[in-house]
């Protein structure tokens, strides 16, 4: 099911329990019912509920938000340390410039079309990922420069690899969800108290307040969808938050 089908039916069902409370809240009220006599204080709650609530809310995205755009950098980071492996080798013989290519291309095919729909799904790394950088790893560090201008490449090849394995071990920590369980119970459970304080107030029948109070429903539905969203700082479906890789390695989507 795609996120943009699962926003649109969770604030569908958000508005119709909302306004079938209210219609059938609405059969039991008697016809001596007079809704001015709400007492104040009830519209000062419900005010600091919601003014509270939107604070929550608010922490709750730019923590998400956060977490992406970390998980973004960390991905580029180590796209882009890979990229310069495989460019900074080309001065080394061609056997050692064609097996270190073919260990970063192996490395990057394996991650975009195998180790990214893993980690979206079990929300860790492979096994084989990390075998196939430590390969990566163990043919840089084994090459022995014969030149002079080797031997200016292999220190900045070698510390691109440290900061691959560095971004690497930082994506595996993006793939953990952001929020916490009980962080999810208190959002939940404000959501519930913010929509149910429109009961207090004796919402009447009338289309203004119910497109209003329908209106309000989907809003809290749709920031919850988004915290919901963003909670998986690198997606939860496709292969969209490997663009990086995708954009240097065009071919990085053949078989691995």
């Amino acid at each position: 099911m795609s996120g943009w089908l699962m926003l649109s039916l969770a604030m569908a069902a958000a508005c119709a329990v909302v306004l079938t409370i209210v219609l059938l809240n609405q059969r039991r009220v008697g016809e001596d019912d007079d809704p001015s006599e709400t007492p104040d204080v009830l519209e000062y709650m419900t005010m600091m509920i919601g003014v509270v609530y939107a604070i929550v809310l608010g922490l709750a995205i730019a923590g998400v938000w956060e977490a992406r755009g970390a998980a973004e950098d960390a991905v580029r980071s180590e796209a882009q340390a890979l990229h310069e492996v495989s460019e900074r080798v080309g001065p080394y013989p061609a056997a050692a410039r064609d097996r270190i290519r073919g260990d970063v291309d192996a490395y990057v095919r394996h991650v975009v079309t195998r180790e990214w729909p893993y980690m979206t799904e079990h929300e860790a790394l492979t096994d084989r990922g990390a075998a196939l950088l430590d390969r990566l790893r163990r043919d840089v560090s084994g090459h022995v420069p014969r030149t002079e201008l080797e031997s200016q490449i292999y220190q900045p090849v070698v510390d691109q690899v440290a900061a691959a394995d560095s971004a690497r071990a930082a994506r595996a920590e993006s793939a953990e969800a952001t929020m916490p369980g009980v962080v999810w119970f208190g959002l939940t459970a404000g959501a519930a108290a913010t929509v149910g304080m429109i009961f207090t107030l004796q919402i009447r029948r009338s289309g203004r307040e119910l497109l209003m109070a329908g209106l309000f429903s989907a809003l809290i539905a749709f920031l919850l969808f988004l915290i919901w969203q963003f909670d998986a700082p690198l997606g939860r479906e496709g292969r969209d938050s490997a663009t990086p890789f995708l954009a240097l390695f065009p071919g990085a989507t053949g078989s691995g």
